[in-house]
């Protein structure tokens, strides 16, 4: 009877430890392969449709089915510019729904989703000045819901490049939307450089896209080449921004590749597809379980040097015997 016992008492300790181990290896598994976690919802609130914000949202969710999760539902609703009623609405949708995480593009649609929920964790990404916007006290150690991408341009190199294709150009257009934080943060930027540099600056402040023409317009004749940061608003108006610019032979500057394909002259900008791919990671980190106070704020360090062909042969721009890495688009 005790040798009976003995023998099913190291059954019973053998599919204990068999048990434990598969727990384990499920575990790991479920570490490595998301699918086998419950399926997801992410809601997506972009800010409005232009092509720097539609690549990241598109980045966003093909990197993160290469991570494997292939069984999360997207749910993207665009807004209309920075209205913060229709933002929020759509907030506030995504939090009636369940959903398991807000990625918020741009900032108005960041500062709209924090405002709607405490709870939801919070990704947003493109936001050029993340502290300035309200959204986190510390880019190391993010206290709320809520982290992302920052977008953040150097405007020195820019203007380093610009006055290297324009080396007589004297008076800078700024061109930009008052309402859009991000955008005011880059412009002091550009001001208190242009000053140090003695060099000009003549404003153009837009509230929406309807006006962007017309800014354009009444700078032409007062400037030798215009800048726009990473500006939404502007960015959604940059083909009208750039035929005034190309009908009156002005460059235009810009913080993105994306308004350089629009017609703009050149950038030293962010990379919006290495941008969408980073907040992916990010996403799944939070996932898989890590609080978010662990996932700081990432600053992209990879800038795009590109400038476009078509525009620089229009206003008699010399893109000759530039150095290797800056990119000729098309």
């Amino acid at each position: 009877m005790k040798k009976l016992i003995a023998i099913a008492l190291c059954a019973l300790i053998t599919l204990v430890v068999f048990t434990a181990c598969v727990q384990d290896q499920n575990g790991q598994a479920d570490a490595v392969n998301p699918d086998n976690h419950n399926p997801v919802t992410i809601g997506i609130i972009q800010m409005m449709e232009h092509p720097s914000l539609d690549l990241i949202r598109e980045t966003f969710i093909a990197e993160m089915r290469a991570l494997g999760y292939t069984d999360v539902n997207f749910e993207h609703r665009n807004g209309v510019g920075a209205d913060m009623t229709v933002l929020t609405t759509i907030a506030q949708t995504f939090v009636g729904n369940h959903v398991d995480m807000i990625v918020a593009i741009a900032t108005p649609a960041a500062q709209a989703a924090a405002a709607t929920t405490s709870d939801i964790p919070i990704l947003f990404a493109a936001i050029t000045n993340p502290i300035a916007a309200g959204l986190v006290d510390d880019l190391q150690n993010p206290d709320a819901n809520i982290t992302g991408t920052s977008d953040k341009i150097c405007v020195e190199s820019i203007f380093d490049f610009a006055l290297e294709l324009v080396p007589d150009a004297t008076t800078f257009g700024l061109v930009y939307n008052l309402g859009e934080v991000n955008s005011v943060a880059s412009i002091n930027e550009a001001k208190a450089l242009l000053t140090a540099r003695g060099l000009r600056y003549r404003e153009a402040p837009v509230m929406g896209t309807a006006y962007v023409q017309q800014a354009a317009l009444s700078l032409v004749g007062h400037v030798d080449a215009f800048f726009t940061p990473t500006d939404n608003t502007v960015a959604a108006a940059m083909p009208v921004f750039a035929q005034v610019a190309i009908d009156a032979g002005i460059p235009i500057f810009t913080g993105a590749d994306s308004m350089v394909m629009d017609g703009g002259l050149a950038t030293v900008g962010i990379d919006y597809a290495i941008l969408g791919a980073e907040t992916a990671r990010m996403a799944s980190r939070i996932l898989a379980g890590t609080p978010i106070s662990e996932v700081p704020v990432a600053t992209m360090q990879d800038f795009r040097t590109i400038v476009n062909r078509e525009t620089a042969a229009a206003i008699g721009v010399s893109i000759y015997n530039l150095p290797a890495y800056v990119e000729i688009y098309p």
